[in-house]
């Protein structure tokens, strides 16, 4: 009986402890971009039915501007197309998880105007907008450019 009451006992006591469990982790937020600034290079409707043509980028740098409330990175580039026809396009992507930003520079033209095969040479400064706390590496033509730091 006296084992009974202590079994008892120890029952009720433990039914009112406490399950230990595991302390929930933070799941890490993806990388993505807060606002896009304007793109006066980004792709338009009108370019539906135009040939993709390529373009020989000579120079590019990322400068951080701290004039802009949150500061804010600005890619600029420096290179020709192959005609003076042709129409500078930079694709800017969303970041992906790795806090990569690619971004696609190529130059379009109509296949159906015929035009002289001189260099057009192009100089573009582009806003990357703002983006959601991190380090972010950028890609231009699928090679790697530099970093920027977002706050």
């Amino acid at each position: 009986m006296r084992y009974l009451n202590f079994f008892l006992i120890a029952v009720l006591l433990s039914a009112c402890s406490t399950v230990p469990t595991a302390e929930p982790t933070s799941t890490a937020v993806p990388p993505y971009r807060i606002t896009p600034d304007e793109n006066p290079y980004e792709p338009k409707l009108e370019d539906l039915g135009r040939q993709i043509d390529e373009v020989t980028i000579t120079s590019v740098n990322l400068a951080e501007l701290y004039d802009y409330s949150p500061p804010r990175t600005a890619i600029g580039l420096i290179g020709y197309m192959p005609s003076v026809c042709d129409e500078l396009r930079v694709e800017i992507s969303p970041p992906d998880e790795n806090f990569n930003v690619f971004i696609q520079v190529y130059s379009l033209v109509n296949p159906d105007v015929q035009c002289d095969n001189v260099f057009q040479q192009f100089e573009a400064r582009i806003l990357l907008g703002t983006y959601s706390p991190g380090r972010y590496y950028v890609w231009v033509n699928d090679a790697p450019v530099g970093d920027f730091v977002s706050y």
